[in-house]
């Protein structure tokens, strides 16, 4: 979505120095790499926390004109023999939409992105469903029709059958172009939800939100109040801060700033918030470039989203961001994000503390900082944290993993 409206590199390079009350600290621990199942040419991968701790893994293949979503369950030390969830020629693949895959108690869930047209920006959020019998027949997670973009999925388990589904909508943009500001003159971006279950039932489908970025991605988590969803708004001032949605009761709440960055940017940064939680102990990390000082910060929440602590700066030197983040406790989240260092782009990561004092940073590895570089991912298991990201080799790509001891 508007891939071309801002490059990232263009952004930091007026991004300031950073501020002087943040130090730097040296780096410890050295993570341990561990095989990703995914054959040569995979890219995209995503981690999610399985049933009996089991850690799931998806990523994209290509196979001539054919785009395959898979994944493999780590279990006991090893993978699973890769499963095919979908495969088409058909598919908008993008290096910041990436599919994904979710799970309850009676099964697994996924999603990827197909073209409703011939025209660039056209496509549907489709979903399979695997109860136990194999894996169903796509369909679309909303009744919409209109040839425009749905996309940035989060799905949430709801209950031992039903996901809270979320996701960017185009349809009020009416699809007649892809330009800076809105397309082609139409509408601005939505921010939908539906609860959507196993059987491919759709019931409870709302607007969030109804102007949001066009291209960044959403993130969510289930409180012990409920789920909530976190996203980059869009004001008609170009403000583009990260605000919260959260569902009580049955109903959703008016969405919020989870801070007040008060970033003004006139294009996508292509940078959306990760959330997690842990009972009502909440977590949401994100990136802001405002005033032109490039940033990853994180801020607590105790009371399932309903008011923050002050945000905390992760890192302010020359963060790139594309962040993820785990909880590992109720105070404790561990934050990863990409960042520059003289010619080298690295993939870090560090724990924080609600109390806003932190760990030294780790680096996980050397990357690029190019779109084909991807979003790096995370996921605790245990008392291990996982990672894995794409690595670029001259024209093809191959997805690396490690793991860290906590």
């Amino acid at each position: 979505m508007k891939q071309h409206i801002i490059i990232l590199a263009v952004l930091l390079a007026a991004c300031s120095s950073p501020k002087k009350d943040v130090k730097t600290v040296p780096e410890t621990t050295t993570p341990v790499a561990i095989t990703s199942p995914a054959t040569k040419s995979a890219n995209l991968p995503y981690l999610t926390l399985g049933q009996n701790n089991s850690l799931y893994h998806s990523w994209v293949e290509k196979s001539e004109d054919t785009t395959l979503l898979k994944y493999a369950k780590y279990v006991d030390e090893a993978w699973t023999t890769p499963t095919t969830i979908a495969a088409g020629s058909d598919w908008f693949v993008n290096w910041a939409d990436y599919p994904m895959i979710s799970h309850t108690k009676n099964g697994l869930m996924a999603h990827f992105l197909a073209k409703s047209s011939t025209e660039t920006y056209a496509y549907d959020v489709n979903l399979i469903a695997d109860s136990g019998q194999g894996w169903s027949a796509p369909f679309k997670a909303h009744n919409d029709d209109s040839k425009t973009e749905h996309g940035f999925v989060t799905m949430l388990p709801q209950s031992d059958s039903t996901f809270q589904v979320a996701w960017l909508d185009g349809r009020n943009t009416g699809g007649t172009g892809h330009e800076e500001g809105n397309h082609g003159g139409g509408g601005a971006m939505t921010l939908r939800t539906a609860v959507i279950g196993l059987d491919g039932s759709i019931t409870e489908e709302s607007e969030l939100d109804n102007r949001t970025c066009d291209c960044c991605q959403t993130s969510g988590a289930i409180t012990s109040e409920g789920p909530v969803f976190v996203y980059r708004d869009r004001s008609e001032l170009e403000i583009r801060d990260i605000f919260i949605t959260r569902k009580l009761n049955g109903k959703w709440t008016n969405p919020v700033p989870i801070a007040h960055d008060n970033w003004n940017i006139s294009g996508c940064p292509v940078n959306g918030p990760r959330a997690d939680a842990i009972g009502n102990n909440l977590a949401i990390a994100w990136y802001t470039a405002a005033n032109n000082q490039s940033k990853v910060k994180v801020v607590f929440s105790k009371d399932a989203g309903k008011s923050f602590g002050e945000p905390i700066t992760v890192d302010a030197q020359f963060p790139l961001g594309r962040v993820d983040l785990t909880m590992l406790n109720d105070s404790t989240a561990m934050i990863s994000w990409l960042t520059k260092e003289g010619d080298f782009t690295l993939i870090k990561a560090r724990k924080v503390f609600k109390n806003g004092t932190m760990d030294p940073p780790i680096v996980i590895s050397e990357t690029s900082d190019s779109r084909g570089s991807g979003f790096p991912q995370m996921e605790k298991v245990g008392d291990e944290v996982y990672f894995a990201w794409t690595a670029l080799e001259g024209e093809s790509t191959r997805i690396k993993m490690a793991k860290t001891s906590l």
